[in-house]
């Protein structure tokens, strides 16, 4: 299902990840049965999310999932570390939560 502006809903998005994941242990020469048995997670939990019939993951397992295949460093391109913001600065503080005036 395609939301508006082209966005991906989130079951599109693991099914997805999942397919690629397949892809990326086929081109490693892993089978199934070795990547549960590094990553610590069951041949159907896997079985499911490669074959798209998976809609939601948790953080925890896709991690471990991504740990196999050697891509664990990737979550630093979903959200790259910021750079100190002045602007995030009140009154020589830094700020630790906003809050709209009502």
């Amino acid at each position: 299902m395609i939301i508006s502006n082209n966005i991906l809903a989130t079951p599109d998005v693991v099914r997805t990840f999942g397919m690629r994941f397949r892809e990326y242990r086929l081109r490693l020469k892993m089978t199934r049965a070795e990547v549960s048995a590094v990553s610590g997670i069951g041949m159907t939990t896997l079985y499911k999310f490669e074959s798209g019939n998976m809609v939601d993951i948790s953080f925890r397992t896709l991690y471990r999932l991504l740990r196999v295949i050697g891509l664990d460093d990737s979550w630093e391109n979903i959200l790259p570390e910021l750079e100190e913001s002045p602007y995030l600065y009140k009154k020589g503080k830094k700020v630790q939560r906003v809050r709209h005036s009502k």
